[in-house]
């Protein structure tokens, strides 16, 4: 909620968001007006600062809330949108980096974002096309350009095309604190089918299909803290994961071949399922750690909805490029507890409605209600689910283990010393794994229900 500030109002907010008020009139002069809270996992917001008589709309980017509190991803992002700015991509301008508290100051883009809120066919081909020429000549700018501002050159096709995977996955061993056969399965699989052939390189914003558009047309491209140099293919299967949440509404096979005909570049559709499998494991990465021991603040049902979902659908890719058939567990019936009512009343109870107008303590609530819903869900469904698994696992390694932390240790080991010839077998097992853990979810999985990647062709 929008919130017209006076000195008492302010004064109330806290001291953060106070630090970044006196940021933006340090760094801008005039003073900020009016703030609106963007509840979400990382600290962010939008407020106006009036200056000679004029509003000029900012928006604040945190860092990283429980990942991390550095502020060196957010002077990279700043030095990037310098360089779009640079050469006429539509970006937000750069005001600046604080350190107390760690955020970008950029100006607000205006108008919504997602296709399916375009105004008809014509307005919705008019912004994708806008879009994707913009993201071509994202790929045109010489690489130089972004080297000097200490982005490195992959040094082959396979690193390029392996791309930010690779720091994700030294972050991911550096927090591993379990077992996770699935992440393993599907790194040793990328690595083993990684494209070979791909020597042109281009910055990539990553986490592609971010923009803003008004009635009239696009209004700017958002959110490049994940850039890297590599291949441009990575890019157009990073709109695959964006249609999960945000639409395209046009099938996205004919969105790549309108970027191949707006940029002139040939788009290898086997090359961007494989960049798509790959990109959709960046979420189990980034999240796996917050999955087995997570920060009291991290929305636990949010993550381990990303992890199971992308991590989901990326096997379905895997399974359509391999020709492999994929087979659906069953789901048991619902076998309450004693113990279920009192879950169903603590349900009850962390009612976001209870919030008001509050909407940083509407999120709090939300984020509690949605972990007692998969709770409820667990005590109810989960051990039949449990056994289930184990005798999957048992056709695996030969024999059933009494737990699922063994399972999960015997399995790790068997994926890391298996080659190509039981992918098929893996494919399978982890897809019926993450279906029966996303049928617990199922209440919560907001942008996430029914998640699914239609082939390309």
């Amino acid at each position: 909620m929008r919130v017209e500030l006076d000195s008492e109002k302010r004064a109330a907010l806290p001291q953060d968001w106070q630090r970044a008020f006196a940021f933006a009139e340090q760094r801008l002069g005039g003073r900020v007006v009016a703030w609106e809270s963007q509840p979400r996992w990382r600290p962010a917001c939008f407020f106006d600062l009036e200056k000679d008589g004029e509003i000029l709309p900012l928006y604040w980017r945190g860092a990283r809330g429980e990942f991390h509190t550095s502020t060196k991803p957010l002077v990279r992002e700043g030095a990037v949108i310098d360089v779009l700015e640079r050469h006429g991509v539509p970006v937000p301008h750069s005001y600046g980096v604080c350190e107390d508290p760690p955020g970008l100051l950029l100006a607000k883009i205006p108008g919504r974002f997602s296709l399916d809120r375009a105004n008809g066919e014509a307005h919705r081909e008019k912004v994708l096309d806008e879009y994707l020429s913009a993201l071509a000549k994202i790929h045109s700018i010489p690489i130089e350009e972004f080297e000097a501002i200490g982005f490195r050159r992959p040094v082959d096709p396979e690193t390029s095309c392996m791309g930010e995977t690779l720091g994700f996955e030294r972050s991911y061993r550096a927090g591993k604190t379990a077992p996770d056969p699935m992440i393993e399965f599907q790194l040793a699989w990328c690595r083993r089918n990684v494209p070979k052939d791909r020597d042109a390189l281009s910055f990539l914003v990553c986490d592609s299909g971010q923009f803003m558009f008004d009635d009239e047309g696009l209004t700017g491209l958002i959110d490049f803290e994940l850039g890297y140099i590599g291949d441009f293919a990575a890019d157009l299967a990073g709109f695959r994961t964006r249609d999960l949440t945000e639409p395209f509404v046009t099938p996205l096979g004919d969105v790549m071949r309108r970027y191949g005909e707006l940029s002139g570049r040939e788009v290898d559709l086997r090359v961007v399922d494989f960049h798509t499998v790959r990109f959709a494991l960046l979420n189990p990465l980034s999240v796996a750690h917050q999955v087995t021991n997570p920060a009291p603040e991290a929305n636990f049902v949010q993550y381990l909805g990303w992890y199971v979902c992308y991590g989901r659908c990326g096997l379905e890719v895997m399974a359509d490029m391999t020709g492999t058939e994929l087979d659906p567990p069953s789901l048991p019936g619902e076998r309450p507890s004693r113990r279920s009512p009192a879950i169903a009343q603590l349900v009850g109870l962390l009612d976001p409605e209870e919030a008001g107008d509050d909407g940083e303590a509407a999120y709090r609530l939300d984020r509690m209600q949605r972990t007692a819903v998969y709770l409820d869900r667990s005590d109810r469904y989960g051990p039949a689910l449990e056994a289930d698994d184990l005798d999957d696992v048992a056709e695996l390694l030969g024999h059933r283990p009494a737990t699922w932390q063994q399972a999960d240790a015997e399995l790790e080991a068997l994926v890391l010393e298996s080659g190509p010839e039981r992918d098929a077998e893996f494919m399978r097992y982890f897809h019926r794994r993450l279906a029966r853990e996303e049928s617990l979810l199922e209440p919560v999985l907001r942008e996430q229900q029914d998640a699914a990647l239609p082939p390309l062709r």
